[in-house]
């Protein structure tokens, strides 16, 4: 099940681009599968040219000092079950063996403890660019005929679905926790908030741990 999302009404612009009303510019983190349109994005807000890599598994990883310089684009690490070290969606012992995220080892910052302390759930803002799988298939069928992005050297419709799902579910347990996350399901499209986020029970339990696209 994907996730359930809503088109935010009250948005501002920030250099032709719509963002939820009062979100601060520089706290915005860009994210998403390979082909979702996030350097495109980055670069019309005039953000940190450079990419960054995150490993959720590493403990503290908020405190990346790569993290200093916002807007900007991070690749996730995942921890997948059956991969002892954690792996982005386009490295190819994942390409091999697509398993499910593990979300028990995904580390998510603390809440705020003491007055001082520092507010690291509330510190980013989120944005998932997550485009329709089919969508972003195209897109990457495209550009993989004049080689321009190796991460397209293996591509399938069912690997872009796995790639896609490994961020929702992200999306969703970053959301169950409280961390700030809006969703672009279109390359230039405004921003949604999460109402049903994908494997969370109406009851408030944990997040599952596995997703259903990877069979």
């Amino acid at each position: 099940m994907p996730l359930v999302t809503k088109e935010i009404e009250d948005t501002t612009d920030i250099k032709g681009i719509s963002f939820p009303y009062g979100e601060r510019f520089r706290q915005i983190i860009i994210t998403g599968p390979p082909g979702s349109g996030k350097s495109t994005l980055v670069k019309k807000l005039g953000g940190w040219p450079m990419e960054g890599y995150l490993d959720l598994a590493q403990k503290n990883w908020w405190r990346s000092p790569s993290l200093n310089f916002r807007p900007r684009e991070v690749h996730f690490g995942f921890p997948f079950e059956g991969h002892t070290a954690s792996l982005a969606v386009y490295e190819w012992e994942w390409l091999e063996s697509p398993t499910p995220v593990n979300l028990d080892r995904i580390q998510i910052p603390p809440q705020k403890r003491w007055l001082l302390g520092t507010e690291w759930r509330n510190r980013y803002t989120f944005y998932f660019q997550l485009p329709p799988p089919r969508m972003t298939y195209v897109v990457r069928s495209l550009r993989a005929r004049v080689g321009s992005h190796h991460v397209d050297d293996i591509l399938t419709q069912e690997l872009v679905e796995k790639q896609v799902a490994a961020y929702e579910i992200l999306a969703s347990h970053f959301h169950y926790h409280g961390l700030k996350v809006y969703i672009r399901n279109s390359f230039e499209g405004r921003p949604r908030r999460i109402v049903n986020a994908a494997g969370m029970s109406t009851g408030g339990d944990q997040p599952q741990t596995s997703y259903n696209r990877f069979g």
